[in-house]
């Protein structure tokens, strides 16, 4: 059996400290800490219903806000994952998930084209999940997106509360990333005309 698709990631700067172990064949096994709750929640979730195993510890300037944890911490996901997935030989490249939660149904669909893009049209009530502003969510998944080299589009197709439907986005996002970075025998080299999948 071939090596396991992994990475590992340290950032340090004057706001932040992560150190974050990831692996793309993994089986869902989570180790998380941000000091924020909810956000470790919806980590947890894209880990188990993506199948990756992922361990996490941020510290960040929490007693100014939440900001520069949740957005370091995309940054480092998605190095994590870039590098994981090497020169993407192989991969099926592309990947669809519609998830429900109770009244909320997220939709995702990505491509590990490299080159970033995201669409994010998520509208979520203002007020806190916790100890978590949901506003954060688009400033994670612009980073995960801009640093995985990835084309992203999340959009929730309905949904009132706010803690079910980030639930159901994070799960769609680690089903569609499960979905497209499975490898695909008949898939020689990439899966590109071009012959790469780098700008």
């Amino acid at each position: 059996m071939s090596a396991k698709r992994q990475a590992q990631i340290k950032r340090k700067t004057a706001e932040t400290d992560i150190a974050l172990e990831f692996c793309m064949d993994g089986m869902g096994v989570y180790e998380i800490q941000t000091g924020i709750g909810f956000f470790d929640h919806m980590l947890a979730l894209f880990s188990r219903h993506g199948f990756f195993d992922f361990k996490l510890v941020a510290q960040g300037d929490l007693d100014v806000d939440a900001h520069h944890t949740v957005e370091d911490v995309g940054i480092c996901l998605g190095q994590a994952i870039h590098r994981a997935l090497g020169d993407r030989r192989g991969i099926v490249r592309y990947g669809t998930a519609f998830v429900p939660m109770d009244e909320a149904l997220a939709r995702v669909v990505l491509d590990l084209s490299g080159r970033p893009y995201l669409s994010y049209e998520v509208t979520l009530p203002l007020s806190k999940i916790g100890d978590f502003d949901p506003g954060l969510a688009i400033s994670f998944f612009r980073a995960v997106s801009d640093h995985a080299k990835m084309n992203l589009h999340v959009d929730l197709l309905r949904g009132t509360d706010g803690h079910h439907s980030l639930e159901a986005v994070f799960k769609a996002f680690g089903r569609a990333l499960d979905q497209a970075s499975g490898l695909d025998h008949r898939i020689e080299g990439v899966l590109s005309t071009k012959g790469t999948l780098e700008i």
